[in-house]
């Protein structure tokens, strides 16, 4: 692992404008790195001013980290808060009537909801879930669309003390299954359906499946939101709708203080072996984070319309829509359907009529786009956008510009945020008003985030060598363990091979010689070996999709080979129409010589195969490992429920 080469040479670079820096949170790179220095004088220091400065305590903390258990960091341990009230409550004197969230629904309705009708909202659904008996320390699985009612679900856990365990609506019976008997949860919060790209997906289906299927003993109530009207089996007395949990419910619910390592929510991630793992947040360091990458990597402003479209089963969802926002006190969109209906333009139009300033996305969703129309956003007027973001997995530098240029009008700055479930909020990233953009990098490290890129023996590499990401100081939003499986935590995260004191992200990166820069090679497990040389697939996938007028989105993977130890097999999605015998021959072979000239002919893929599609999750997340399978010609026996397309594996079987 010490040493993956970087093979993809990026120059440009755009540096911020004078009226950015001007008017940003974090001003220039001198306020920034006096940031830094601060952190690296008095590390426990500058987090207990932010966290005083940032956060409501009912009770204030006197201890700032905890390292006696290492890896088992405790942030703020003996203080006390509420990460509803930080969110909600905290608004209601200053700004009670401003817009929390404006909700645009598949169809294209839209509803607004003001903070202190959030408020309302939340605690009385608070008080329903205490009425059922649900208590501080309880776990709840939330399993719900895309909705003001996800928030407030979410919220309302919050507010009594229960953690929260959300499902992402796309997931299968044996998936929700799998999470309640995991967490133990005793609730269950879902909708009868959800609507996405005109058509109804049925939920509280998948519930009764996944209760039947046993291991889901624990589980009392499920309470359901009828969103779709759709007849649903209910049984009593466990079944309730949402309605009739509400009724008669006082709107005002005093908040439970909890322990600032009290465990807001457990959120599972799928794991290398299958298994997926329960990641477990506290609440005082993760709010903190959430609130202060508001602040700094978006730089938000009261006049701010923020956009994240995440889905709340995700991550980004948690930090970036349900706690970041609403503890910055920001008007943000929450959004029901897909980018691509009624048609391509949706995402464009949407931007219009709210107004958005701040627009956060994945580069699937982004090359998606590209595909759909990639001069479609010049049809709406996009003025209002001063900041674009980038999220959940490296954004490769062709698709970068065509998002700075096309939807941002070359003036707005691009937060291309690294980060993970694990590490709770961002950890790399541009700022603003303080950092020269270079496509495909996410430049440099937040102040206090300590990272650094080491070989397989902990140990640092020279900038411009390739190695593994690493961070060597815990950091406050960080996950705390795997629920009910610290082993597997400490092997998983902090590996004796490194000494025990680093997190591993799992990801390879390199470091720019000039700048320091950190990019974002891809997973570890993602690194090709061929003929000795080891390379990121992601450089590769970028060099494919810099062929703008053949490409639209590739992905790489290797298969063993006699002859090199591992060829590169790329699956690519054209702009045009799928090609099939000689036409589709000549098109690879266009896209070999290509890639030899962009990278070098070691990099040249050794097996092109066309699809219409790429095999994704509904989320947009390319299942890699389907692809591993698929070029070794392996039976497919991992689960493909949670897949937007399953005949795609088929169609890309076939194109060999």
């Amino acid at each position: 692992m010490s040493n993956i080469e970087s093979v993809l040479q990026e120059t440009r670079m755009f540096p911020p404008s004078e009226a950015m820096v001007k008017q940003a949170n974090v001003s220039g790179m001198a306020a920034y790195q006096a940031l830094c220095d601060e952190a690296e004088r008095d590390f426990e220091g500058f987090w207990a001013r932010l966290a005083r400065e940032n956060l409501l305590w009912s009770k204030p903390f006197t201890k700032t980290l905890d390292e006696s258990n290492a890896p088992f960091y405790k942030w703020f341990h003996d203080g006390e808060l509420n990460a509803s009230y930080n969110c909600l409550d905290r608004h209601l004197a200053t700004q009670p009537d401003k817009i929390a969230i404006i909700f645009e629904a598949d169809d294209g309705k839209v509803t607004k909801v003001t903070y202190k009708q959030l408020y309302h909202r939340v605690c009385e659904f608070a008080n329903g879930l205490k009425a059922l008996g649900i208590q501080k320390g309880e776990r709840v699985l939330i399993y719900m669309p895309m909705s003001v009612e996800a928030v407030i679900a979410m919220q309302a856990c919050a507010r009594i003390g229960a953690t929260h365990s959300v499902v992402f609506g796309g997931f299968s019976a044996k998936s929700l299954q799998e999470r309640i008997s995991d967490g133990g949860a005793s609730a269950v919060i879902c909708a009868d359906g959800q609507f996405r790209g005109g058509k109804e997906i049925p939920l509280k289906p998948a519930v009764d499946e996944a209760i039947a299927m046993g291991g889901c003993e624990t589980i009392r109530n499920v309470v359901v939101y009828q969103r779709s009207g759709s007849p649903v089996s209910m049984t009593a007395p466990r079944d309730r709708t949402w309605a009739e949990v509400v009724k008669g419910q006082a709107q005002d619910c005093e908040p439970t203080w909890v322990n600032a390592e009290h465990p807001l929510f457990i959120l599972y991630t799928s794991g290398s072996t299958g298994k997926p793992k329960g990641v477990q947040h506290s609440t005082g360091g993760y709010l903190l984070h959430a609130l202060l990458t508001m602040k700094w990597t978006f730089d938000v402003k009261p006049t701010d319309v923020y956009w994240c479209t995440a889905d709340v089963g995700w991550v980004t969802g948690h930090t970036y829509i349900t706690y970041g926002p609403l503890a910055a006190g920001v008007t943000q969109v929450v959004f029901e359907g897909v980018p691509t209906y009624p048609d391509a333009g949706r995402f464009w139009k949407m931007i219009q009529d709210h107004k958005v300033s701040i627009f956060y996305t994945a580069p699937t969703a982004i090359r998606s786009l590209i595909k759909a129309g990639g001069d479609l956003p010049k049809k709406y007027d996009l003025s209002s956008l001063r900041i674009l973001g980038s999220v959940g997995e490296p954004i490769n530098p062709e698709a970068w510009m065509w998002y700075y240029e096309t939807v941002g009008g070359s003036r707005c700055p691009i937060v291309d945020t690294f980060w993970q479930t694990e590490t709770g909020g961002h950890m790399i990233t541009p700022l603003p008003g303080v950092t020269p953009l270079k496509p495909g990098s996410c430049t440099l490290p937040l102040p206090g985030i300590m990272c650094a890129i080491v070989d397989e023996v902990g140990h640092d590499v020279p900038n411009g060598q390739g190695g593994i990401l690493v961070v060597k100081r815990p950091w406050p939003s960080m996950i705390r363990t795997i629920w009910g499986d610290p082993e597997r935590f400490k092997k998983s995260y902090y590996p004796e091979e490194l000494g025990g004191t680093l997190y591993l992200a799992g990801d390879g990166s390199v470091r720019d010689k000039e700048t320091g820069y950190f990019t974002i090679m891809g997973r570890i497990d993602d690194v090709l070996n061929v003929s000795g040389h080891r390379m990121g697939t992601m450089e590769i996938e970028s060099a494919l999709v810099a062929n703008t007028k053949l490409v639209a989105e590739a992905a790489v993977v290797g298969r063993p080979d006699d002859l090199t130890g591992e060829a590169v097999v790329a699956f690519v999605v054209l702009k045009g129409a799928r090609p099939s015998g000689e036409e589709a021959k000549a098109l690879a072979k266009e896209l070999r010589d290509w890639v030899a000239k962009e990278i070098g002919p070691i990099a040249k893929p050794k097996e092109i195969r066309f699809g219409d599609n790429l095999p994704k999750t509904r989320s947009g997340k390319i299942m890699r490992r389907l692809l591993r399978a698929l070029a070794k010609n392996e039976e497919i026996t991992q689960d493909i429920s949670t897949l937007e397309n399953p005949a795609i594996l088929e169609q890309l079987k076939q194109s060999m």
